[in-house]
């Protein structure tokens, strides 16, 4: 049997997240406990207890992800969870899976998404950007319904989560224009994201030209088991090519469907979704016939994993 580990990214946050794992596995605080050390506030308390207007702000959103999936990680590890032959994550979660995989330092790289987050805020002032969900469409007609309504402002598909679910995003106004011509595009629904950043489109180009300073900075290690990344759906040993791919990632779409095609062809048949919540396994399984995601966030679904694979 091949094991793959896939990591969450925004989105999969909820208040009180992680809650009940934590009851029950003192490392899971200990993780938050790191995380809170190198950021300098308590984020652990964000995440048990809101408000979540606090926990949905893209700087603390993204290390509260990243150290979610970090802590199930550990928890599986210390359990004597099988090891997976191969990690990816959705876009945040990119990180999460290096940082497991023994390419990342978990405590520079809390702080690295922490200004990642800014960065990616900073480039797009509040307002002035939006991202949309659009279902029933291919990619190639989405891909027409953003050129024929950018206008000469940005509007790009960005997030190839599932065949016929796809996320657009750009200037709010472009964004705007294409929600409201979708349905007579062919589109099943059409409706814009609670979200403050329009992430994965050219907006982020400063962001992303901030994240290659950051970067350079940090040392990166060749990880302990292949990670695939979003922005070209391979694996990379070399600290450089991870380096590129990050900075990639942040203007990049994320290339959902083939990153879990890939983990279908190279034989893993079993996929733990590792961090809260369940929005992987959804998409998974729409991509998917041949493999099964199984979510784990709390004692219950720890138990459910291991039994299903046998551990």
């Amino acid at each position: 049997m091949s094991l793959a580990f896939v990591f969450p990214g925004q989105g999969s946050q909820s208040v009180g997240m992680l809650t009940a794992l934590a009851a029950a596995y003192p490392s899971v605080r200990e993780t938050y406990d790191e995380a809170s050390k190198a950021l300098g506030y308590d984020l652990w308390t964000i995440v048990a207890n809101g408000p979540e207007e606090k926990l949905n702000q893209t700087e603390i959103t993204q290390p509260a992800m990243l150290s979610a999936g970090v802590a199930v990680w550990r928890v599986w590890q210390a359990e004597h969870g099988p090891s997976p032959v191969i990690m990816a994550g959705h876009s945040l979660g990119e990180y999460s899976a290096l940082v497991c995989a023994g390419a990342l330092a978990f405590d520079d790289t809390v702080k690295l998404v922490a200004d990642r987050g800014r960065y990616m805020q900073e480039a797009v002032p509040a307002g002035q950007g939006g991202m949309a969900a659009i279902v029933g469409l291919d990619d190639d007609q989405v891909l027409a319904l953003c050129e024929q309504n950018a206008g000469n402002e940005v509007l790009s598909p960005v997030n190839f989560n599932s065949p016929g679910q796809v996320v657009i995003a750009g200037t709010a106004s472009a964004v705007a224009r294409a929600v409201e011509n979708a349905k007579a595009a062919g589109a099943k629904l059409a409706k814009l994201l609670p979200v403050s950043v329009p992430s994965h489109c050219a907006l982020m180009h400063p962001a992303a030209e901030r994240m290659r300073e950051r970067l350079n900075q940090l040392s990166i290690s060749t990880p302990r088991i292949p990670v695939l990344h979003n922005v070209h759906v391979k694996s990379e040993t070399s600290p450089e090519a991870i380096r590129d791919a990050l900075v990639r990632q942040v203007e990049s779409p994320v290339r959902w469907v083939e990153t879990i095609q890939q983990i279908a062809a190279g034989g893993a048949s079993q996929i733990i979704e590792c961090g809260p919540g369940k929005v992987l396994a959804g998409l998974n399984k729409r991509i998917s016939k041949v493999t099964q995601t199984l979510p784990v966030y709390d004692p219950e679904t720890l138990q459910l994993a291991r039994q299903t694979l046998g551990a």
